[in-house]
């Protein structure tokens, strides 16, 4: 994309495969990505192989669903065949992990920042009751954690880092590499949540050298809830047993074997039950259009949508919550509020003119747009946004409250 036209003909060329964009300005989708023409097709082809088929569907891709569909994810973050299964969200996918570690040694640390998405935190403060113990490495002001910071807290008595790569509230782009090189020095593991990256942030997982990483497919990968991945790097599938576990995880499940878990020697080793195959291939359906659009361009895009916007909200008198610069951050905006504005009802306001954003406690409006935006719908984000603050029409909306 080397001019203004060709890079708006290029985003404009994707509109028509998401049709939700046709009457609604889509700036949501940190939250829950546009839905693709092609989901009704893989979810219309489970329905009549379901139908015409039955159980004979079992052997014809629905039981290989989690590791053929989580190729197809890998091929976005650059994981080899075999690396990456499919779950149903990240609270079952670091449970899993957790699982397979030991905590009752002198290595018990757990280390994460206090931007972690709250699951997580769940997750692993449960896990202090088997011997860890947690670090939380505390932000600046506008929730950045500097990396020093956390590169400080990783040391010789540190199991794993469990870190979010973008963070939620702010879109702070983490420095993944450089905690994964002091993680690998010292002899800890990295688990790094790329939820709020992966789709619009390029992430390579052999660059990296980065353990493990998990996330979702409703947002920025356009996939739908209900479609979770585990990459586990190849050298170190074999070292971890899931405490967590079920059949599907088993060296031969149709043994039927009774008695102690039997693991698979491949990455199906941190399956569990049976798998939600149609979200699995819904999902697939927003891989595949990632996949043909390119990260890197979609990054580019992103970057020229969220600085621009970034500028014109600045110069209405808005402030930017979090990295003011937009290479450090994913692909969203946060636009602070002031003391006496509801983000709620901003957010109830801007829907019943068509426009779709979210609001987070603590931070602002998130402004999340993708490589189906045209900067014509920022235009009219901003001005919107201008309008209510002066006109103080969202007061009409001072009852609402978030539900997304």
């Amino acid at each position: 994309m080397t001019s203004v036209e060709e890079s708006e003909g290029w985003a404009r060329s994707w509109r028509s495969r998401f049709p939700i964009v046709e009457e609604t300005t889509y700036l949501v989708n940190h939250s829950l990505g546009a839905m693709p023409i092609g989901v009704r097709e893989k979810l219309g082809g489970f329905m009549d192989q379901w139908e015409t088929r039955g159980v004979r569907s079992w052997g014809e891709g629905w039981w290989s669903a989690p590791s053929d569909v989580g190729d197809l994810l890998g091929k976005i973050m650059n994981a080899p065949e075999g690396c990456v299964v499919m779950h149903q969200n990240v609270s079952v996918i670091e449970g899993i992990v957790a699982s397979a570690l030991d905590f009752t040694g002198p290595r018990n640390k757990v280390v994460y920042s206090d931007q972690n998405f709250p699951t997580n935190m769940y997750v692993w403060e449960g896990f202090r009751k088997l011997g860890a113990e947690i670090e939380v490495v505390s932000s600046n002001e506008g929730g950045i954690v500097p990396t020093e910071r956390l590169l400080e807290a990783i040391d010789e008595t540190t199991r794993i880092v469990p870190i979010s790569h973008v963070c939620f509230r702010n879109s702070y782009l983490q420095d993944a590499k450089a905690i994964c090189e002091r993680a690998r020095s010292v002899g800890a593991l990295v688990l790094l949540d790329t939820y709020q990256s992966l789709g619009t942030v390029p992430v390579d997982v052999q660059e990296l050298g980065v353990d493990m990483v998990c996330g979702g497919s409703v947002k920025w990968l356009c996939g739908g809830p209900g479609a979770g991945y585990l990459y586990v790097r190849p050298d170190l599938q074999e070292e971890l047993q899931p405490r967590i576990t079920g059949w599907m995880a088993h060296a031969d499940p149709f043994a039927f074997e009774t008695g102690a878990q039997r693991y698979s020697a491949s990455a199906r080793r941190f399956l569990h039950g049976s798998p939600a195959v149609a979200s699995l291939l819904q999902a697939s359906a927003g891989y595949e259009i990632i996949l043909e659009a390119g990260v890197e361009a979609i990054r580019n895009w992103s970057l020229r949508l969220t600085e621009g916007l970034g500028q014109d909200m600045l110069e209405r008198g808005f402030a930017i919550y979090g990295p003011q610069a937009g290479t450090e951050r994913g692909g969203t905006l946060t636009i602070a509020l002031n003391e006496d504005e509801s983000g709620p009802a901003f957010v109830k306001s801007l829907e019943r003119r068509g426009i779709l954003v979210d609001h987070r406690p603590g931070a602002g409006i998130r402004v999340s747009p993708h490589f189906y935006t045209l900067e014509e719908e920022l235009a009219g984000f901003a001005a919107a946004m201008s309008e209510l603050r002066s006109s103080r029409d969202w007061e009409k909306d001072a009852d609402a409250a978030g539900v997304y």
